[in-house]
């Protein structure tokens, strides 16, 4: 039986028993699965033949008692990555300072390590050195840039600041002071790795004296502090494309970290952030505008002067023709005002007119407006009006409705 089968294989649910099943329990259990699936009882069953060998397999391990510990503590190492020392917590913090999660972060010169070379060593008795570390695709990095409203409705090009891990040009990525040098590290003789026995496999992990690197570093560079690598800044530009909306993530391919032995670099995602405009707001692919108008303008008719948004960022001016009788709230249409699509049509301007109400008047403005009410004899609450009248309250009128109180048992409202 190969290591890689203990490895693989649960023999302890093979024979539907527990880890701490006593022998005569796992006895009992592999008698009855063994007369179930022995191929005597099932000819020409190949499933059952799998079965009954699986079965068996298991139970030449599991009760022999130095195979069972054997495979016990294999399987234990195996769950745990195979790679904690005695007393080492589950953060992967070893004695010495070892911490796997730096290890595992690190990038630039100076023996790069992959966590593939944690099992290099395994189940080969502690013969051979681990494997080369492998090509990495670089890990994802992430920026924000906040654009305005107008540059969101066409597109804009932006310049971005990143930073990113080099390798240090003091040291040139070996992490000494300038006039020394790295040595191999005595304790792994420069593999990185250490191996340890456990039973009949051996497990590779990484070395704790050199953190993984197969070198030690006595005088650290003044720059990097021993680490091989700076963060450096660096500029690029990119076009934010038309219709982009607040929030949206945008992914530049290849703009990320660099891989590590020749692999291609993440992705650089950038999230954009939308200025709010005093004026307009958006609508999908809409630009909505609200035009404050006053009663006569939508009672008469107008023509208003209203502003759109041009691909330079500031804003131009068209007509709105506004017909008489226009109710408040009135929607129009401005087309190819709005968001360029990614179709390379255009949405449009959405224009609501409402009626402005003043909160204080002149002694012309309001006479002329008690004039309009005693004139106005359409009213524009019939439906109310005459359902008032059906309930015995009297006729009322647009000309006469303030000198009226509310019904008996009712109470006047407050606008909201």
């Amino acid at each position: 039986m190969s290591a890689q089968d203990w490895m693989e294989k649960d023999f302890y649910k093979l024979l539907g028993v527990s880890k701490s099943a006593t022998a005569a329990e796992i006895k009992k259990s592999y008698r009855q699965l063994a007369r179930d699936h022995h191929p005597d009882k099932n000819p020409g069953n190949k499933l059952a033949e799998e079965k009954f060998k699986g079965i068996s397999e298991a139970y030449d391990v599991l009760s022999d008692t130095a195979k069972r510990k054997e495979y016990d503590e294999a399987r234990s190492l195996y769950g745990a990555g195979g790679m904690r020392r005695p007393g080492q917590g589950r953060g992967g913090q070893a004695g010495g300072g070892f911490d796997m999660n730096d290890l595992l972060n690190r990038q630039g010169g100076g023996g790069g390590f992959n966590v593939s070379d944690l099992f290099g060593g395994m189940f080969n008795n502690g013969s051979g050195g681990g494997r080369g570390p492998r090509p990495e695709r670089g890990a994802d990095a992430e920026a924000s840039v906040q654009i305005s409203f107008a540059d969101a409705v066409h597109g804009v090009t932006v310049p971005l600041q990143l930073g990113e891990r080099t390798g240090c040009p003091t040291c040139r990525g070996s992490g000494a002071k300038p006039g020394t040098s790295a040595h191999d590290c005595a304790v792994c003789n420069g593999r990185g790795l250490v191996t340890r026995n456990q039973g009949s496999f051996a497990f590779s992990e990484p070395c704790a004296a050199c953190r993984g690197t197969g070198s030690v570093v006595d005088e650290p560079c003044p720059t990097c502090r021993g680490e091989r690598t700076i963060i450096s800044n660096k500029t690029i530009t990119t076009r934010i494309p038309a219709g982009v909306t607040n929030g949206q993530r945008i992914r530049l391919g290849g703009k990320g970290s660099p891989g590590s032995h020749g692999a291609p670099a993440g992705d650089l995602l950038v999230t954009v952030k939308v200025a709010a405009h005093h004026l307009f707001g958006r609508s999908g692919d809409n630009v909505t505008l609200s035009v404050p108008v006053t009663f006569p303008e939508l009672a008469l008719g107008t023509s208003l002067p209203i502003p759109t948004l041009d691909d330079g960022g500031g804003v131009k001016l068209v007509t709105l023709k506004v017909p008489a009788g226009t109710k408040s709230g009135g929607k129009f249409r401005v087309k190819g005002a709005g968001v360029q699509r990614k179709t390379g049509a255009v949405g449009d301007l959405i224009v609501t007119v409402d009626v402005a109400v003043p909160a204080r008047m002149n002694s012309q403005a309001t006479k002329a407006l008690q004039d309009y009410a005693a004139a106005q004899t359409d009213d524009p609450r019939g439906a109310i009006t005459a359902a008032l009248a059906d309930a015995g309250f009297g006729p009322t009128s647009p000309a006469t409705s303030g000198k009226h109180h509310a019904p008996s048992g009712g109470e006047a409202g407050s606008q909201t």
